[in-house]
């Protein structure tokens, strides 16, 4: 009852005029940031932090939480019109959302991942309300093990995706963690694989990575075929952006299975929105009594990363909120914003500024809907897109993919990054080799590596430190379970025709 009536006096400051304007203001700007390649919802809140200085620090959490969600919920729309993802969260929505695109479905796809986004965001926002102290707890039983193990459960997850080409979902996600070996060893200072290049030495970020291995190596796979009978067909007429009872059917189920795993996900420190989505589609995968439409254009492979990745977005606040731990590179730099408005995020938060937190939460609630009205008509105007002849959007992608990467690191080497991830993205099109593996291995490779060497460090070498903790192996009991249990089940099933054919 207590939450209920501090939730009551947040909707009393969350609904005030101003904070309803900014956060507004906030959605719409975020729905716009995540759109474009290579910004994502951290440097769009990084972009937008001036216009916080001046506001109360209620009004500029508000503000920069209706950022983050603006951009989680806009991240998407370039992964399903374009195959190019905003963010490494957007990047589990272009497996099934682009094939819908080009099976004339955009429509659709536009509506589900609004609607995906719109019940993860409000679902973990009703779990916040009522756990979010005990699940920040849970949370800071991880140490270096437990995040190794993770990490391992979600590659294998990942890798098992593609199980009717196992070995290549695995040299996929080798190349992946070999890509995050460029750069100075943060151990040992050594630089690894920089060839004498200073730009290399702080590594290779993972969005040139995504924004080549599909943008720049779709636009080269898309140039086989431009002008001939293959070509994508030009859409000229655009239906109503909604979906259908039996789409509805499909999807929610799936959005209310992985929206828990998205918020739980969130909540651990560095985990983010990457691991959430790819996770969500997995598991969807895994349990599709159809599991061979996925990639093809699957709604549900579509509804479940985009519910997953809004959950993260929310769980990511909790240890920023209730511990002062940001659980993701967003959440550490709303903390800095904070501590630069004179608040100290912490469970005293809660008592000091009860204003203020409460009216945060209150505001998810409001951000959530706020969100999903901008976001229905925006899809709209934003489906004309594929309007456009390929020859006139083609260029545009690759001229968006460039000053995407720019904005990272204001470096031209990632130009040349850029091309070279292009040409191996579109290899790895043409010879079908899994992309998923590749692109989770370098977000989470350099994590997984130093949360590995930790632990090591702190057993004197033993690698019995991975089974000492109960979380970490039940990690990775599961990480085996989902190689083995796509061979199993199939197993099954044959064995189960061959006695039911009396073979």
């Amino acid at each position: 009852m207590e939450a209920i009536q501090n939730l009551i006096q947040g909707f009393s400051v969350a609904a005030s005029p101003l904070n309803i304007i900014w956060m507004i203001s906030g959605a719409f700007l975020g729905t716009v940031l995540g759109m474009l390649p290579g910004i994502g919802p951290s440097t769009g809140v990084a972009l937008l932090l001036p216009l916080t200085f001046a506001m109360k620090p209620e009004t500029a959490l508000i503000t920069m939480c209706a950022i983050y969600y603006g951009a989680m919920f806009g991240g998407s729309r370039s992964s399903i019109l374009l195959n190019v993802p905003g963010d490494g969260a957007a990047v589990a929505s272009c497996f099934d959302g682009y094939p819908m695109a080009r099976n004339g479905q955009a429509e659709t796809a536009l509506a589900i991942s609004a609607i995906a986004s719109f019940i993860g965001g409000l679902i973990s926002t009703i779990i916040f309300v009522f756990l979010a102290l005990p699940v920040a707890r849970f949370a800071l039983k991880f140490g270096p093990p437990e995040y190794f193990a993770l990490m391992v459960f979600a590659l294998a997850a990942t890798a098992s995706i593609s199980k009717e080409a196992l070995l290549k979902g695995l040299l996929s996600l080798l190349l992946g963690l070999m890509i995050t070996t460029v750069g100075i060893d943060l151990q040992s200072g050594v630089h690894r694989f920089t060839f004498g290049v200073m730009e290399l030495q702080t590594g290779i970020d993972f969005v040139v990575v995504i924004i080549g291995i599909y943008g720049i190596g779709e636009v080269f796979k898309n140039f086989e075929t431009i002008g001939s009978a293959g070509a994508r067909a030009i859409q000229s007429k655009f239906k109503r952006i909604w979906i259908t009872m039996e789409q509805w059917k499909r999807s929610i189920v799936p959005i209310l299975r992985q929206t828990p795993v998205g918020f739980l996900i969130g909540v651990l420190p560095g985990a983010g929105g990457t691991i959430a989505a790819m996770m969500a589609y997995n598991n969807e995968k895994q349990l599709s009594k159809e599991p061979e439409r996925f990639g093809k254009g699957a709604i549900e492979g579509l509804a479940a990363p985009e519910a997953a990745n809004n959950a993260a977005s929310v769980g990511a606040l909790i240890p920023m909120m209730t511990l002062g731990v940001p659980g993701s590179g967003t959440t550490a730099i709303m903390l800095g914003a904070l501590m630069i408005l004179g608040l100290q995020p912490g469970p005293l938060l809660f008592q000091q500024h009860p204003e203020v937190a409460w009216g945060v939460i209150a505001s998810m609630f409001l951000g959530n809907i706020v969100c999903a009205i901008i976001n229905l008509p925006l899809a709209g105007l934003l489906v004309r897109v594929l309007s456009v002849p390929p020859r006139i959007l083609y260029p545009l992608i690759v001229a968006l993919a460039f000053m995407g990467v720019y904005t990272i690191n204001f470096s031209v080497v990632d130009f040349y990054l850029l091309v070279i991830f292009g040409i191996i993205g579109y290899f790895m099109k043409k010879y079908k080799v899994p992309t998923a593996p590749l692109i989770l291995a370098v977000v989470v490779g350099s994590s997984m590596e130093q949360s590995f060497r930790q632990s090591l460090m702190l057993s004197d070498g033993s690698l019995k430190i991975f089974f000492r903790s109960g979380i970490s192996v039940v990690l990775l009991i599961l990480a085996a379970v989902s190689i083995i249990y796509p061979f199993l089940s199939d197993w099954i099933k044959k064995k189960r025709q061959r006695i039911s054919s009396g073979i």
